[in-house]
């Protein structure tokens, strides 16, 4: 038994995680080779070796001849029958080679053919094992800024977090560890070339899958996902089980889940919508915390057109229009949002719809606070919007 051998592929094999069976196809490889380099031809080599010993034996066939003509391929009879009187003209003779008897060249050339198998076997390990987690999130640890790109360990590969893959205004420390999602892994050369990235939508998915057992078991679904990395993202649920609240899910006792993706998301706010085929209810939904008077929705044009009160409307669009935009790619529809008034002046509601309203709009601010909300300004409101609740917080005097 190879002893030596034998040890040598054990520990490759487990600190590298390379087969030991494609080791032994490059020794055998490189083996092949070096008889060629040595001999000048290799064509009646043949290798012979116990997979289970690391035992091997280079045999060399030449044909018997009464002439020799090519030293490498042929003997001659009064050879062979040295070797064995029953040779005859025309038998094969099979000599065996020494791996010993190589010059330094071959010799060298069988090392750095094994070397170059291991460096091969080796990234192609290293790209299997992260090709499995491509679209999907992993903890990567800080090293240092190369230019305005973060250079992230991955463990066995390092990826570069790109700038425009960084969300404006996340600063890192080195050592410091941060949760990325893997974009997409390329093969090279070089090794694998992994694209990391903070801003990916699905980023956000992945984390409530990790975080929320509802969404791993595949009892709630994240239908779809807005995200504006760095401010707010707004996520529409679906439970399966009746008996399951999708939003009550994600948010977790007093917030506990949802509060640690905002954690790791740098303090980005989280909404949390029910999802619906209705596409008049899910627009609705979309635009909380803003309340909706109506939603004549197109579903052939993707288009909607809302109405919402007066005191509603900036709420409605958002801060520089950013609750509008995350509601109109969240629902997939182009959303046209009007106040009361602007939707009395087009004839969409009657004239004196203002009246009628005007007993429900004091009773419904009252109860929910959003008559001191609004006398404080939209500003701090939007500032005071608790997204579990998808409602206003009173605003103390």
């Amino acid at each position: 038994m190879n002893t030596e051998l034998l040890e040598a592929l054990t520990i490759l094999e487990k600190e590298k995680d390379i087969s030991k069976e494609a080791l032994l196809d490059a020794i055998e490889n490189s083996l092949i080779n070096a008889c060629k380099n040595h001999f000048g031809k290799a064509d009646n080599i043949r290798l012979i070796m116990d997979r289970e010993t690391c035992d091997y034996q280079l045999i060399q066939e030449k044909t018997v001849v009464e002439e020799v003509e090519d030293k490498v391929e042929q003997i001659s009879l009064e050879d062979a029958k040295a070797m064995d009187s029953k040779y005859e003209l025309g038998d094969i003779v099979q000599i065996p080679v020494e791996s010993k008897a190589f010059g330094r060249i071959a010799t060298q050339n069988a090392k750095n053919l094994i070397l170059q198998k291991i460096r091969e076997e080796e990234r192609k390990v290293v790209y299997d094992q992260y090709f499995e987690k491509e679209k999907d999130i992993v903890t990567g640890i800080v090293q240092r800024y190369v230019g305005r790109n973060v250079s992230i360990n991955l463990g066995k590969a390092d990826a570069m977090l790109t700038e425009n893959e960084q969300v404006k205004g996340e600063v890192f420390q080195p050592t410091e560890r941060i949760k990325l999602y893997v974009v997409e892994v390329k093969n090279t050369t070089k090794g694998p070339k992994i694209l990391v990235s903070r801003t990916h939508p699905e980023l956000v998915k992945r984390l409530f899958e990790a975080e929320v057992t509802e969404v791993r078991e595949g009892i709630v679904e994240i239908k779809s996902i807005a995200r504006e990395a760095g401010s707010r993202s707004k996520i529409a649920v679906w439970s399966n089980d009746p008996d399951v609240d999708p939003v009550g899910a994600c948010v977790g006792m007093n917030g506990a889940r949802v509060n640690a993706i905002v954690n790791e998301l740098r303090g980005e706010k989280i909404d949390i919508i029910n999802w619906s085929d209705n596409p008049g209810i899910l627009i609705e939904n979309a635009l909380s915390p803003a309340k909706v008077i109506s939603v004549m929705a197109d579903p052939d044009d993707k288009t909607a057109s809302v109405i919402v009160p007066d005191y509603q409307l900036s709420l409605a669009i958002g801060k520089e229009g950013q609750n509008a935009r995350l509601a109109a790619r969240l629902t997939g529809y182009k959303i046209d949002i009007k106040s009361e008034t602007q939707a009395i002046e087009s004839g969409e509601l009657p004239e004196n719809y203002m009246e009628l309203m005007e007993g429900v709009y004091e009773e419904e601010m009252y109860e929910e606070g959003y008559e001191e909300a609004y006398e404080e300004g939209y500003e701090e409101a939007y500032d005071e919007y608790d997204s579990e609740e998808v409602q206003f917080e009173e605003v103390e005097e």
